[in-house]
């Protein structure tokens, strides 16, 4: 699934695009993608059309058009959505699901293969919708609050991947990127918050914020081509990774084998000798 590194760069290719255009055909060729506008299709295509797109915003994993009226077209990326900027002349896409004709003769594209993700309009949405205001920030956002975020990580027994990973505490740090952050703060995903000094709580939020920041910058993690940019173009921070995907490789620190264990129906990778596991505590009696 993309992860905020993919997103932010689909946000920030979005800006560059279709801030400042008018929307002026909006055209759903399957109405599974709109699911959640409860309205239906055809009140989504009425309450974007005519809408100027004023700022391409986004919240850890979700992202929205914010709209000269005040509502926002908000979106997530699901497991294999894009959202691509095409001529109107190119053929459509084998999974085009939602098309926005824009007034330069462009078009934007919304492409889900497996359509776990989706769009919707979010009436006053424009500044946060109301349907993610639940979300924590992430850690590249400038209001993002390092101190306490530590503080809130210490209180709870949770093991810090689950704690990284849950999108009340902090938003946009999902498997690839949790793993790796551990990695570098050497620091085992299920040692409890409970077990973290303060100093150390704060270091892993900095290295989570860096190897995202690092993805970032080499356009993100791609496994495959459905994690694109607008232009339809990969990432390729996946040959930086350290821990993720790496089972059986030598660590780049200490040259031992990394590890892989089940993790939420999902995988965990790390280093046995950079990152021991917790030992459990004996009890009292």
């Amino acid at each position: 699934m993309p992860e905020l590194p993919e997103v932010e760069v689909v946000r920030r290719g979005l800006e560059r695009h279709v801030v400042g255009r008018r929307l002026t055909v909006t055209t759903v060729l399957h109405p599974r993608p709109v699911r959640r506008h409860t309205a239906g299709p055809a009140d989504f295509a009425s309450r974007t059309e005519g809408r100027v797109v004023l700022d391409v915003r986004r919240r850890g994993k979700y992202f929205w058009l914010a709209l000269d009226d005040g509502a926002a077209v908000l979106g997530h990326l699901g497991m294999s959505g894009q959202m691509l900027v095409q001529p109107s002349s190119a053929a459509d896409e084998r999974h085009l699901r939602v098309r926005f004709t824009l007034d330069d003769g462009q078009e934007l594209r919304f492409v889900d293969q497996r359509m776990f993700g989706g769009l919707l309009v979010s009436p006053d949405g424009a500044d946060l919708p109301a349907e993610i205001a639940h979300i924590a920030r992430d850690p590249l956002d400038p209001l993002f609050d390092d101190v306490a975020f530590a503080r809130r990580l210490r209180r709870r027994e949770v093991g810090l991947k689950r704690q990284l990973l849950d999108q009340t505490l902090v938003s946009g740090v999902g498997n690839i990127y949790a793993d790796e952050a551990l990695w570098r703060a050497q620091q085992h995903g299920d040692r409890p918050g409970t077990r973290l000094k303060q100093g150390e709580a704060v270091e892993l939020v900095a290295h989570a914020r860096a190897v995202m920041q690092a993805a970032l910058a080499e356009g993100g993690t791609s496994f495959d081509a459905l994690y694109v940019n607008v232009n339809g173009e990969s990432g390729y921070f996946d040959r930086s990774l350290h821990a993720y995907g790496q089972e059986g490789l030598p660590c780049a620190r200490c040259a031992t084998p990394i590890r892989r264990v089940a993790f939420m129906n999902r995988s965990s990778y790390f280093c046995p000798t950079c990152q021991p596991p917790p030992r459990l505590r004996r009890r009292t009696r």
